[in-house]
């Protein structure tokens, strides 16, 4: 716990995406720092936290259906700051047998630590865990989640990757990694991915917005890329597209709740979960 307050201490000189999403989210976790970066931008695109609000929604809702298709193993890839809405929260609001197992895995730093200082006090250290890995150094990771003891292999997981891949760029190739996991996943496995849209933007000051919120990240701890939907298919590989396939988050099983329900393309978040045959 020393060395998680630590780090903490020693990430405060740089916004960190992870404390911005938690502030946009209402969450406590994040400084003036992130702050100040979170308002700069949101002048920028004023919807920016709700399309954050939707990318959560849409993990939750992802989380609900994976339990509900049977899934019992989680393992949240770039899962950030624990805050509403967490996988093991929502999939034990869900599975009330309180069965379920959640890996949470980050490279930031000071996320993990916020993650282990949170999960001490309100998670199961029998079912839950949070770890440190690198999403490009996928074998490593892969080996440090099932050195957990937690997941076992042989059986279906569901792999969340939510609201991460847009800040990993394609020169880092992201195509390979998401490859790697997919071939060590089980059968019956799920991938439930999301990331921002650049596409279809509804005008030139949308999209020179969008353009200028990419620069805006240059200057923090995770720079990163938008994709369109044809550009973003390709990480489901030729796994099996559960219905309604890849589209605005909103539109993927909304219920009354759902920012964006109305008009999905509004929330320029695009996600989908894909299942291994």
């Amino acid at each position: 716990m020393d060395e998680a307050v630590r780090a903490v201490a020693d990430s405060l000189d740089r916004p960190s995406a992870a404390r911005v999403y938690d502030y946009f989210l209402g969450g406590t976790n994040h400084y003036a720092i992130d702050r100040e970066f979170a308002q700069k931008i949101q002048r920028t695109l004023p919807l920016i936290g709700e399309y954050m609000k939707t990318s959560r929604q849409f993990l939750g809702r992802a989380v609900r259906e994976s339990v509900r298709l049977g899934v019992r193993q989680f393992v949240d890839i770039g899962s950030g700051l624990p805050t509403a809405g967490n996988v093991h929260d929502v999939a034990d609001e869900t599975r009330p047998q309180r069965d379920t197992r959640v890996v949470y895995v980050d490279n930031e730093p000071v996320a993990l630590a916020h993650s282990q200082l949170l999960l001490a006090d309100n998670a199961d250290p029998a079912r839950h865990a949070a770890i440190a890995a690198d999403f490009l150094q996928t074998p490593d990771l892969w080996a440090r989640v099932l050195d957990t003891g937690l997941i076992d292999a042989r059986q279906p997981v569901a792999l969340v990757i939510n609201a991460v891949l847009h800040f990993v760029k394609d020169a880092d190739d992201p195509d390979s990694r998401v490859a790697c996991l997919r071939e060590r996943l089980a059968p019956g496995s799920l991938l439930v991915l999301s990331q921002m849209t650049n596409e279809n933007p509804r005008g030139d000051e949308e999209r020179q917005a969008l353009a200028d919120l990419v620069g805006y990240y240059e200057t923090t701890t995770n720079p990163g890329q938008l994709r369109t939907v044809a550009e973003f298919a390709r990480f489901f590989g030729d796994w099996e597209l559960l219905e309604p396939g890849l589209v605005y988050a909103p539109a993927w099983h909304p219920d009354r709740d759902t920012l964006f329900r109305r008009v999905p393309s509004e929330s320029r978040v695009i996600g989908g979960v894909a299942r291994k045959p």
